[in-house]
């Protein structure tokens, strides 16, 4: 059977151009319960901003699709799919490019975070459902992975966490070597750096996420913390050595932009809101950057980005809702890269 590598694809970097962003509506009541309102119009504020700079195509169940064309406006189609819940970019495939500007879908098994809900089966059907209304070329990942516990610079160097892609929960019969052998053979990379654990009470147990993303090749934005007693700063600072250590495919140092985690908060049952700045989202032309609710962090994140995206238009929206689901904007979204779909039958 051929693999994306072998058929000449790669996955790219996000801030290649994009045809489109896909998202879902919130769904879960057990999730979200009391926040599931907050949650909607969240997601409908993220879409409608999206939809200045790119189509978005919003997957939504049919007793949903009233609510969400009264919150969207122009700009943002509707596709009724049965799901679970929003979080599309873990359970949608993982798009790959060639050189001829051909595009695929890789479909990689999703369990629900590892066995986190006992119902994740339509879930885990969307990413073929989705590359079969785009007649685009379907690609058999063979691991149980997310795409929020994937990142790259589109040159060849991938990020992962241990926490994710080592943990029993997700493939317990593969080892270290076996499992970058199928990214290497699936996204084209040539590189794996492995960071550590993830963010404390991080609904996807460690995505990378949530703690680094490359921001161009050799440049790496990671998330830090410089309170010794919070849980997050031993995390953080190991993430940050191993960064530090690593070269990327073209054998560079990586030059390290660091940017302080915003304050703990907690939702009602006392678990910590795995909150980041580095979950962000690249719609063409522009950064949709989270917010927290925590002024002087707020605005030093939003300086930061506008620095290391200066031709790029930085827009803040509220994020809090989404935490208390377990995601942020960049959980929420899934760039399709421009380009042809890949005939399904090559």
């Amino acid at each position: 059977m051929s693999n994306p590598f072998d058929d000449g694809f790669t996955m790219p970097a996000e801030w290649a151009n994009h045809a489109r962003c896909w998202m879902a509506w919130p769904a879960r009541d057990e999730a979200w319960g009391e926040h599931i309102e907050g949650a909607r119009e969240a997601a409908a504020e993220i879409a409608n901003t999206i939809a200045q700079f790119e189509p978005v195509s919003m997957v939504v169940k049919p007793k949903n699709v009233a609510e969400v064309s009264l919150l969207t406006k122009q700009g943002v189609s509707q596709v009724s799919l049965p799901h679970d819940d929003c979080w599309i970019r873990d359970m949608g495939p993982v798009f790959v490019t060639s050189a001829d500007r051909q595009v695929a879908g890789i479909d990689w098994n999703f369990n629900g975070w590892g066995h986190r809900y006992p119902e994740y089966d339509r879930d885990n059907a969307v990413a073929e459902a989705i590359l079969e209304s785009l007649k685009m070329r379907r690609y058999d990942g063979d691991l149980v992975l997310e795409g929020g516990a994937l990142h790259v610079d589109g040159a060849g160097t991938l990020l992962v966490t241990e926490a994710v892609l080592l943990n029993p929960n997700r493939n317990p019969n593969k080892k270290r070597e076996e499992i970058e052998e199928s990214l290497i053979r699936h996204l084209g990379v040539k590189q794996v750096i492995w960071l550590g654990e993830g963010l404390q009470d991080d609904f996807g147990g460690g995505h990378v996420q949530n703690l680094a993303r490359f921001v161009k090749p050799g440049t790496v934005l990671a998330l830090t913390c410089s309170d010794s007693a919070d849980p997050n700063h031993r995390v953080l600072s190991d993430n940050l050595a191993r960064l530090k250590a690593s070269k990327d495919a073209a054998g560079r140092d990586l030059e390290i932009i660091e940017i302080e985690q915003p304050r703990p908060q907690f939702d009602a049952e006392g678990r910590r809101l795995a909150l980041s700045y580095v979950n962000f989202y690249l719609p063409n032309d522009a950064v949709i950057l989270p917010a927290y609710e925590d002024g002087a962090a707020d605005k030093k994140a939003y300086d930061t980005i506008a620095r290391l995206f200066p031709k790029r238009e930085v827009i803040q929206l509220p994020a809090i809702e989404l935490a208390y689901g377990g995601g942020g904007i960049h959980s929420l979204c899934l760039p399709q890269p421009a380009g042809n779909a890949a005939s399904v039958t090559a």
